[in-house]
């Protein structure tokens, strides 16, 4: 399943995949990995500055993720222009969840775009009967 949000012109797609269980820190934990497709439909050129991640795992507990730019990376994306990246989440529970947003800077201005992460689900193929 894709998720998908549009923000000022600017559209993240994501799509999450089951990858194993595995142990993480010395803990057993359920590996997720989601690709993210970031799409500037707008007309002004921006640049990635930093993310805000909620992640929730099936018993409800959060933890946040914050950063700048994703995976080492401060993309500047053109009118048009698309990056597109892979990371990964591990979780306790074989369920859980991500939300966030990424805040963009437009180029040649002082405004900042706090562009909505659609809220997207990771679920084990055995957890769905």
């Amino acid at each position: 399943m894709k998720y998908k949000s549009v923000t000022s012109g600017i559209t993240v797609s994501i799509k999450p995949r089951f990858e194993r269980i595995a142990f993480v820190e010395k803990s057993l934990q359920y590996v997720f990995s989601y690709q993210v497709d970031i799409e500037n439909q707008s007309d002004k050129a921006v640049k990635l500055i930093s993310r805000r991640w909620v992640i929730v795992n099936g018993l409800g507990l959060k933890r946040i993720v914050e950063g700048e730019g994703v995976i080492g990376k401060q993309p500047i994306l053109r009118p048009g222009d698309s990056h597109t990246y892979s990371s990964w989440c591990p979780l306790s529970t074989p369920i859980g969840k991500m939300l966030g947003h990424y805040n963009m800077k437009v180029i040649d201005s002082e405004e900042t775009i706090a562009v909505e992460v659609p809220e997207f689900l990771f679920h084990t193929p055995f957890q769905l009967n």
